[in-house]
């Protein structure tokens, strides 16, 4: 008959192994790509939500005053998107 402990120990020590294991492959995984500050990353969020409205608006808009806005508004969107992004 085995001691009970002898199973206990095993275990444990193939959870230590695997833990090591993952620990390594998350290591391996963000060593190749950059963090993206979250600020930037809201902002950044926040401007592809803003233009796909402002897109949206212009499709439904007829009037020409306020296309000339929206189209203005889009171009600043794209602007400060493109902006960001070059800095990241």
């Amino acid at each position: 008959m085995t001691d009970g402990g002898e199973g206990l120990v095993d275990a444990s020590s193939r959870i230590a192994e695997r833990m090591d294991e993952l620990e390594e492959e998350r290591r391996q995984a963000t060593n190749g790509k950059k963090r993206m500050d979250p600020a930037k990353a809201g902002a950044i969020e926040s401007l592809r939500l803003a233009r796909a409205d402002v897109r949206r608006q212009l499709d439904g808009t007829t009037h020409e005053a306020r296309r000339l806005q929206l189209t203005i508004a889009l171009a600043d969107i794209e602007r400060r998107l493109a902006e960001i992004e070059r800095t990241t």
